[in-house]
C-alpha cells in the first residue's frame, strides 16, 4: 500500500465517522467515495477497519485503567463518549457478525 493510499484511507475513514455522527443510518453513508471499493474492498472492509480501530483504542484504554483503578464498564463508556460516531456506526451495524464470518483462503495447490 503506498502513502497515498493509506492517506485515501484515512480520508474516508473519517468522512464516515462524520457522517456517522450525523446519522449512523444513512443508508449512504458508504456512497460518494470512488476509491471505497479498492481501498476496503466495499462498505464492510471499512466498518471492520473502523471495528479495529475501536478494538485498539478501547485495549489502550482498559491497560491504562487498570493502573488507575477504574472499571472496564466506565472506560467503555469514556471511550464511547470521546468518540460518539464510532460508536453509533458500529452500535448500529453488526461488526461482530463480520468478524464471526469465515474468511476465504487463498488455496495453495502443489
Amino acid at each position: 500500500m503506498s502513502w497515498a493510499d493509506l492517506h485515501a484511507r484515512t480520508d474516508i475513514l473519517h468522512a464516515v465517522l462524520d457522517r456517522a455522527a450525523r446519522n449512523p443510518a444513512d443508508p449512504t453513508l458508504f456512497d460518494g467515495f470512488p476509491e471505497l471499493d479498492r481501498l476496503f474492498g466495499g462498505p464492510e472492509g471499512v466498518l471492520l477497519a473502523l471495528r479495529y480501530r475501536w478494538d485498539n483504542h478501547l485495549s489502550v484504554k482498559l491497560d491504562h485503567a487498570l493502573a488507575q483503578g477504574k472499571s472496564a464498564v466506565e472506560v467503555y463508556l469514556e471511550l464511547a463518549a470521546e468518540q460518539p460516531g464510532l460508536r453509533a456506526i458500529l452500535d448500529t451495524y453488526d461488526t461482530d457478525r463480520l468478524l464471526a464470518r469465515p474468511r476465504a483462503r487463498a488455496a495453495y495447490a502443489r
